[in-house]
């Protein structure tokens, strides 16, 4: 029998953005909220929404202006 395509790990895969925090990275995320304080129970806590953050390319927009820069040099 084989594996299907879908269940297989790679070695990236340990790395992949994962939406679902373990009970202490949920805690540790309350308490930088101040939802959580000491002693409060470890049970029945909030959700916490993660979100992946996706950084634009600036590549592009630094070629353009440099190449504009250069323009307006060699007219002077």
């Amino acid at each position: 029998m084989s594996l299907h395509p879908s269940l297989r790990t790679k070695p990236s895969g340990l790395n992949q953005f994962r939406t679902v925090l373990t009970r202490g990275e949920r805690i540790n995320v309350l308490r930088e909220r101040g939802d959580h304080k000491d002693g409060d129970s470890p049970l029945g806590l909030v959700k916490v929404a993660q979100r992946r953050m996706v950084a634009k390319k600036k590549k592009k927009a630094e070629k353009e202006e440099g190449e504009g820069t250069e323009a307006v040099a060699s007219e002077s």
